[in-house]
C-alpha cells in the first residue's frame, strides 16, 4: 500500500518550468522559417507559370501558401503525436500531414487559379501538382526539423548543467539516469526516484549539456552512465537503467547511438 501511495503522489507531482503555450508555439517556429524560404525560393523561380506575376504578387502568394501548409502541417503532426504517442518514425507523420493536407490545397490552388471549369481532367491535373508540392515541401520539412544527437560530455573544469537548476528540492543531488517527455511535462528518472517538471524535452537536452548523453527516442533522453543492458529485439533496442526503468531507442536514433558505442 505505501509503495502503490508512493507511485501516485510521485505521478501528482507538482510541476514547475515552461508554458504549454509557450511550448506548443515554438513547435510552429521552424518550419515557418522555412516555410517563409521555400515560399521566397518558389516566387523568385515563378512555379507553376506563376513568372508573369509581378513579383511582389508572387511573394505574397507562396510565403503566404507555404506558411499556411507550415502551420496546417505542424498541427496535423502534433495530433498524430497526441493520437499515436508511440509513433516513431517521422516518416509515418509526414505521410499523414501529407495525406490531410492534399485535399485542402488542392481546393485552395484551383481557386487562386481563377477557378477554370472543373472536369475530371482537372481535378486531376491540380491533385497530381498539388500532390507532388505538398509532399516536397513536407519532405523538406521533415528533414529540416530531424532530430540529431549529442553524446558529448563536458570539460573537467566546466560548470556543472543548467538543467539541475530544476530538480525538485526532494531531488537535489542525485544522479540524473533518464529524462521522459509525458505532453507537455518532463518525467525525471534519478538515483532519488521520480518527479515531474513542465519542460520541453528539447530545451531540457540543451540544458543537459554537460552530463553524457543522448536521445534516444523523441520522448526520451537517457545518460550514458544510467545504462546498465542493452537489448534488441524486433527490430528496435531498450536500455535498462540503473533503476530498472526500460527507455526504448527509436529507429531514428538507433544507428547513431549504436555508432557511438551505446551497445
Amino acid at each position: 500500500m505505501r509503495e502503490k501511495a508512493s507511485a501516485v503522489r510521485e505521478r501528482r507531482a507538482p510541476a514547475i518550468g515552461e508554458a504549454p503555450t509557450t511550448t506548443v508555439l515554438k513547435s510552429y517556429l521552424r518550419p515557418l522559417v522555412v516555410a517563409v524560404i521555400a515560399g521566397a525560393f518558389l516566387a523568385l523561380i515563378g512555379a507553376l507559370g506563376t513568372g508573369d506575376s509581378p513579383l511582389v504578387s508572387r511573394l505574397v502568394y507562396w510565403i503566404g501558401l507555404s506558411s499556411l501548409g507550415a502551420v496546417l502541417g505542424t498541427t496535423v503532426a502534433l495530433t498524430v503525436d497526441r493520437l499515436w504517442p508511440g509513433l516513431d518514425s517521422t516518416w509515418w507523420r509526414a505521410l499523414a500531414i501529407v495525406t490531410v493536407l492534399t485535399p485542402l490545397f488542392t481546393v485552395l490552388v484551383w481557386v487562386a487559379g481563377g477557378r477554370t471549369p472543373l472536369t475530371l481532367q482537372v481535378a486531376a491535373t491540380y491533385f497530381g501538382i498539388t500532390l507532388v508540392m505538398t509532399a516536397g515541401m513536407t519532405a523538406l520539412m521533415t528533414l529540416a526539423t530531424r532530430p540529431t544527437i549529442q553524446t558529448h560530455a563536458a570539460p573537467p573544469e566546466a560548470p556543472p548543467p543548467r538543467f539541475l537548476e530544476r530538480l525538485p528540492p526532494r531531488l537535489r543531488g542525485s544522479e540524473i539516469y533518464a529524462v521522459e517527455a509525458e505532453d507537455h511535462y518532463l518525467r525525471l528518472h534519478t538515483s532519488k526516484g521520480q518527479d515531474l517538471i513542465l519542460l520541453r524535452l528539447s530545451d531540457a537536452v540543451a540544458e543537459l549539456e554537460g552530463i553524457e548523453g543522448a536521445q534516444t527516442h523523441r520522448s526520451w533522453w537517457v545518460a550514458k552512465a544510467a545504462v546498465r543492458d542493452a537489448r534488441r529485439g524486433d527490430g528496435r533496442a531498450t536500455l535498462t537503467l540503473a533503476n530498472g526503468v526500460e527507455a526504448p531507442v527509436s529507429r531514428a536514433y538507433a544507428r547513431m547511438l549504436r555508432e557511438a558505442g551505446w551497445y
